[in-house]
């Protein structure tokens, strides 16, 4: 760090001490020894002050888990997060930015986003509108802590909406409109890609928002890409859609049996899709018909939702993907009920945080998700084209101050 000049001066004074003298020694030994027997009164004539928040059983490792109750009550831990929600969030309107209604409905407009809720794209469709009526959102942007940036892009290019290349232009289009995107890099802008293409359905996701967070139910791979866009450092694995049948409150549209009565050790849900292992499975369900499939972790590479604060041990069981083979199914056959049972009903208390439900619900995976953003927030925000003065002023390369910067803008 350099000066601008030599104005800054050091002085020191000097000066004679008065000599210490042992009625000095003495007086210091007795203050000491004053000060620890009232201490020592103090410590045992008042109990110890503990917040009626905390549990007292509660040990240090436990207050890094996630709680939910019978009642379904959401306890998220405090170490890193804080002891309550406390963030704002600026959505992007349809028609605030130049492009982002065709991110959302097509070139022609034509794209229900009724038609995108379901299946696995759900999700965008779920978590955009749940933000629009959240409790966090903020229509100032001057002081919101993160901004929410909606797409429906994997519908719409399934649809027929936007081709590869018309998803890429407009998506540039788009951020060029931004100043907040501009002003942090995108580090506090916020996207879904609810598929396994991920952020590759934006071609140049690596040029323009490779520091935004992206939320994502597949971190650890991505379909017909070399490399996944998932950062475990600033973005967040969120659940996958589940229909709103399985979840609503109330009678569950399927009951499941007791364990006594299954007749299947396991079930399969997914495609082959070329996977060595998925084929595994495949061939592994022919020999054995009767069994079908395998109801475990097989990604070696997976990524899981809320992975900081829910220990996986408790509810599932993570197998090498290349000991796939009958030596699995002797290891789950063997395993005694009760312990299958005991998974099941730790399964039951978190299951909440896989429904994307109102805010009304005390858990869910918008409650979850919430506190995954709050860990995000950012109390400074800079990029290598934003630049600051003495007075707190932000400006860029050109010296202008942010509040006179206008779109288009110029991106990486």
């Amino acid at each position: 760090m350099g000066s601008l000049n030599n104005r800054a001066k050091i002085f020191t004074a000097h000066h004679q001490a008065p000599p210490c003298t042992r009625t000095h020694q003495i007086g210091a030994i007795l203050l000491v020894a004053a000060t620890f027997f009232l201490t020592r009164l103090f410590d045992e004539s008042f109990p110890a002050c503990i917040p009626s928040s905390f549990d007292h059983h509660i040990t240090p490792q436990s207050q890094s888990l996630v709680h939910v109750t019978d009642g379904g009550s959401l306890s998220w831990p405090q170490r890193g997060y804080g002891t309550y929600l406390s963030l704002k969030i600026y959505i992007y309107e349809e028609y605030e930015i130049d492009g982002l209604k065709e991110l959302l409905r097509g070139r022609e407009g034509k794209i229900s986003p009724d038609a995108c809720l379901k299946g696995q794209w759900g999700t965008q469709v779920k978590i955009h509108r749940l933000f629009l009526k959240s409790r966090f959102r903020t229509r100032k942007k001057e002081e919101a802590d993160l901004f929410f940036v909606p797409a429906y892009v994997k519908c719409v290019r399934m649809m027929g909406g936007l081709n590869d290349k018309e998803i890429n232009q407009t998506y540039v289009k788009v951020l060029s409109q931004m100043p907040y995107f501009r002003r942090s890099g995108g580090r506090d802008h916020v996207f879904v890609f609810p598929s396994g293409a991920g952020a590759h359905l934006f071609r140049s996701w690596a040029t323009y928002i490779n520091r935004s967070i992206i939320l994502t139910p597949e971190g650890d791979r991505t379909d017909k890409k070399d490399t996944s866009a998932f950062n475990t450092w600033k973005d967040i694995i969120i659940p996958g859609n589940v229909d709103d049948g399985m979840t609503r409150r109330g009678t569950p549209t399927v009951q499941p049996l007791p364990l006594s009565k299954r007749k299947y050790l396991a079930n399969y849900l997914g495609r082959a899709q070329g996977k060595v292992g998925r084929l595994k499975l495949i061939e592994l369900a022919k020999q054995y018909p009767d069994k079908e499939c395998v109801p475990v972790i097989l990604s070696d590479q997976v990524e899981l939702p809320f992975q900081n604060v829910i220990d996986y041990t408790h509810v599932s069981i993570k197998w090498p993907s290349t000991r796939i083979g009958p030596e699995l199914l002797d290891y789950l056959e063997a395993i005694p009920d009760e312990d299958v049972e005991r998974m099941i009903a730790r399964g039951r208390l978190i299951r909440c945080l896989w429904v994307y439900a109102p805010e009304s619900e005390l858990c869910s995976a918008m409650q979850g998700l919430m506190w995954e953003l709050q860990r995000k927030v950012r109390q400074f925000h800079q990029s290598a084209e934003t630049f600051w003065l003495h007075n707190r002023t932000i400006v860029n390369r050109n010296l202008v101050e942010f509040s006179s910067w206008k779109p288009p803008m110029p991106l990486p």
